[in-house]
């Protein structure tokens, strides 16, 4: 057995040699790819051709997601060479949002933690910060209102999206649930993990149940409260030294939250691709159905209709968010678009990017 597992390692030490030689060769390629282009290190059209092709190629025993997880880290040493990118996030350290950040950006980003989305956009809009991620919508509770304010007012453009599985855990400085008498979390999680709170701790009633701006704000907020607890994710423990105390607390076991990233520039079609949107509609009967009658006619698929108040109209009047299939640049698409323009009050093409 010894000279056996020698032998293996041998073989493992020889493809790690050749697997250097390899991405460094690539790194510099990628080099001289950055000196011929200006500006823009970021392509996410270009990086979701690479996994997309990747993922085809592979046989295994590698899963999808592991291929995804590989690349990207090569990718974001890759760009690391040419130029330093840096990521705004809603933080603290520890968010869901840092993760998202993390698995579109890989981990040779500089990561910029704010205090509210707000903070964000503003980060992006000023230069201080190359990109931004943002929650917009989770599979349990829809959508995030102030995202989606945001969207509106800004000159940035959506540059592509993450998913993430998001599983909630609840956390304190001990695991003795009968001590706890209050419980720090952000409200979404709140709502995401509703049912569990009241079958596990139904003595905490809404007066115990504290709002906070983020999952690891309250995860920091319960590390200085021995009789508290947060909901928060995983890395939330880690990061303020809490105790698991039960987790995958979340009522749908499908729980994901889908992130957008900002940023200044136009994206390129990537082959599989998604166009965000927000119109308003004039105020006649009938005026919905006109207005979506242009995706029906030159068959662009809708994957998400979402109405919000108006922030600059009158009582009870709603914008529209709209997600489509294909990007802006497609013949489809392009005709789409002008048939909702002529149909629309107002319409702002928000990007088109790869689709998660």
């Amino acid at each position: 057995m010894t000279n056996q597992l020698s032998k293996l390692r041998d073989q493992i030490d020889s493809i790690d040699s050749e697997l250097l030689k390899l991405i460094s060769a690539r790194a510099d390629l990628a080099r001289q790819i950055g000196q011929l282009k200006s500006g823009v290190v970021y392509r996410p059209e270009r990086e979701a051709q690479v996994l997309a092709r990747l993922n085809k190629l592979n046989s295994g025993p590698l899963s999808e997601e592991q291929v995804r997880c590989l690349f990207t880290e090569i990718m974001s040493v890759c760009r690391s060479l040419e130029q330093s990118l840096t990521v705004a996030y809603l933080g603290p350290c520890g968010t869901f949002s840092e993760e998202a950040t993390l698995k579109r950006f890989g981990s040779m980003v500089t990561t910029s933690a704010c205090g509210s989305i707000d903070e964000v956009f503003r980060r992006v809009e000023s230069g201080e910060a190359g990109y931004g991620v943002v929650p917009v919508e989770n599979s349990t509770e829809g959508g995030v209102g102030r995202t989606l304010d945001l969207l509106i007012q800004t000159p940035l453009k959506v540059c592509g999206e993450v998913q993430l599985p998001v599983h909630q855990f609840l956390l304190a400085r001990n695991n003795d649930l009968a001590r706890i008498k209050k419980i720090y979390s952000h409200p979404q999680s709140f709502a995401q993990c509703h049912e569990w709170l009241i079958a596990n701790l139904p003595h905490l009633s809404g007066a115990e149940r504290i709002n906070s701006a983020s999952n690891a704000d309250a995860a920091r907020l319960a590390s200085e409260d021995e009789y508290a607890a947060a909901i928060a994710g995983k890395k939330a423990a880690e990061v303020f030294g809490l105790v698991i105390c039960s987790e995958n607390i979340e009522d749908d076991p499908k729980n994901t939250t889908r992130f957008l990233v900002i940023g200044a520039q136009d994206v390129a079609a990537s082959g599989k691709d998604r166009t965000s949107l927000v119109m308003s509609v004039k105020n006649r009967p009938g005026a919905i159905h006109e207005l979506l009658e242009p995706l029906a006619h030159y068959g662009v698929s809708m994957s998400r209709l979402e109405s919000r108040p108006s922030r600059t109209g009158g009582l009870w009047e709603y914008v529209f968010f709209v997600d489509i299939e294909g990007h802006q640049q497609d013949e489809k698409v392009s005709l789409a678009l002008k048939g909702l323009r002529e149909q629309a009050a107002f319409l702002k093409v928000l990007g088109s990017y790869p689709m998660a």
